[in-house]
């Protein structure tokens, strides 16, 4: 089965552009096909009242959708006065992931602002959220002389669609798919989180262990293009 011309193992083309935004500490524009995420990180002196005097860090995330980001204009969550139950858990789940891959002990008592907009949606957005966060923060502890991240993150979508394993589903596969899956891992391949929803038929052991290799496969060439970003004139 091809995709467009794409294989069941084959990612979207990817791009970084790092220093995207002059006033940021760090931050990396990623495009995932027709996704697109602008992701900052800023470093703050002080921490959340409940750590303060403990001589360590905090790190955290915050991610939205632009009203243009799809098909129709979605409404501003501001204008609601609270955020969705999906926002909150996906930036949620970038904070976590960035936290597996950081100190903060090392961090003294600094915050660090993860701010993950998405520009353009067309599936694997928070998957692309982490990714870009990533490289961001790399970017920001670089340029303000704080300890870098210890471990390379980065997370890739994948599913069932039509009974094959796809990576990397765009929104079309996304929707249709009969498992949909997004996996969070180091670059040495260690696991940091696993999300995985049988919207069909239920998911075998045997199946999973095969997506999340394949998983692995893709965050292999994932990892590859953010330490390329990184070294960028």
């Amino acid at each position: 089965m091809t995709r467009q011309g794409r294989r069941p193992d084959e990612l979207r083309p990817i791009d970084i552009a790092t220093d995207f935004v002059e006033q940021a500490h760090g931050s990396a524009l990623i495009s995932v096909g027709k996704t697109k995420v602008l992701c900052t990180a800023t470093i703050e002196e002080g921490v959340p009242r409940w750590l303060e005097g403990r001589g360590q860090g905090w790190l955290t995330a915050e991610y939205g959708m632009l009203p243009a980001s799809t098909g129709e204009r979605m409404r501003r969550e501001a204008r609601d006065g609270k955020q969705g139950g999906r926002t909150v858990e996906i930036q949620r789940l970038v904070g976590r992931s960035l936290r597996a891959a950081y100190d903060t002990k090392s961090l003294g008592e600094r915050t660090v602002w993860l701010d993950c907009d998405v520009l353009q949606a067309d599936g694997g957005t928070r998957t692309a959220a982490i990714t870009g966060a990533w490289v961001a923060l790399a970017r920001a502890a670089e340029r303000r002389g704080v300890p870098p991240p210890d471990a390379q993150v980065a997370a890739v979508s994948l599913g069932i669609v039509g009974g094959e394993a796809l990576l990397d589903l765009d929104y079309e596969e996304d929707s249709s798919a009969d498992v949909d899956m997004n996996v969070v891992m180091t670059g040495s391949g260690e696991l940091v989180e696993v999300q995985a929803t049988a919207e069909g038929r239920p998911l075998t052991r045997s199946l999973l262990n095969d997506l999340v290799d394949l998983a692995e496969r893709g965050i292999e060439e994932i990892t590859e293009h953010q330490r390329n970003a990184l070294v960028q004139p």
